[in-house]
């Protein structure tokens, strides 16, 4: 496992997420205790979750594949030949879920690997969370939805969107919603929106949340990860990355662990309380 300290702030089909510009790690700001890269060579990562034993799984989009990385850092694939891996979550009983951004499909995987077909019907399909009840959600971006995949079918949760590609549920029962292409969306519980992505250039679908209820998102057009002020906008987190699109809260949550498209790396941010 590659453990090269990074210099970073940290303070307390084509492409599916195709940039306009290009953006260089060369704007990283130092600080003594800047987060880690942890892993080099994924391939346009995209979602990510820890199972209940602590291994990292990891949607790699550029690969087709999901990747495995133990607790001891021994890294395996999981699965492959699969189109546009995007996000990727994992249920209370081991189950993993996979979002194909290309085929409009969400696959279920046991944890021995045997695929099945979870859900179809879908529009370019992105993020995919649980809400505080265990249902399965999904960000669509083509409809501008978060569903929720239930036995009988796909269920609106929140329309109206702007190209949502990630969401969360907060501990008061609403929502934060990342959208590609308009900000970052505070939904209320009693569904009065709120704006917090003045800040972003292009937020990306990644998008995680501690056990506290601290929201942080990536924005993928520039190089920040922020985390979200539920009154309305946002701070820096950490910065100086190229382009980072995946997000994840580490089980101890001690720890952020973000993937980069542009560095195709995976590194840790210490998190503050």
């Amino acid at each position: 496992m590659t453990t090269t300290r990074r210099t970073f702030l940290a303070r307390g089909i084509a492409l599916p997420f195709a940039l306009p510009f290009a953006l260089s790690a060369s704007t990283a700001r130092a600080t003594a205790a800047g987060p880690e890269q942890l892993w080099s060579r994924v391939r346009s990562p995209v979602g990510m979750a820890y199972d209940a034993h602590g291994a990292l799984f990891v949607a790699e989009w550029g690969a087709g594949r999901v990747s495995k990385f133990t607790p001891s850092g021994e890294r395996e694939t999981f699965a492959s030949g699969l189109s546009g891996p995007s996000g990727l979550a994992i249920g209370a009983d081991g189950t993993i879920y996979v979002a194909s951004y290309s085929s409009d499909v969400i696959w279920s995987f046991s944890p021995d690997g045997k695929r099945s077909t979870h859900a179809t019907g879908l529009a370019t399909p992105a993020g995919l969370s649980f809400d505080r009840s265990g249902q399965l959600l999904v960000a669509n971006r083509r409809t501008h939805q978060i569903l929720a995949v239930e036995r009988s079918g796909l269920r609106p949760v929140i329309s109206d969107l702007n190209t949502p590609v990630g969401a969360v549920q907060t501990p008061d029962g609403g929502y934060v919603v990342s959208n590609i292409a308009g900000g970052v969306t505070i939904v209320r519980p009693d569904g009065s929106r709120l704006e917090a992505g003045q800040a972003f250039s292009t937020p990306g679908p990644g998008i995680a949340i501690t056990d506290s209820g601290r929201v942080f998102v990536v924005d993928y057009g520039g190089t920040e990860v922020r985390e979200i002020l539920m009154s309305g906008g946002s701070r820096v987190y950490a910065d100086g990355f190229s382009s980072p699109v995946g997000l994840v809260v580490t089980p101890d949550q001690s720890a952020l662990l973000t993937a980069t498209w542009g560095e195709s790396a995976i590194f840790r941010i210490p998190l503050s309380s």
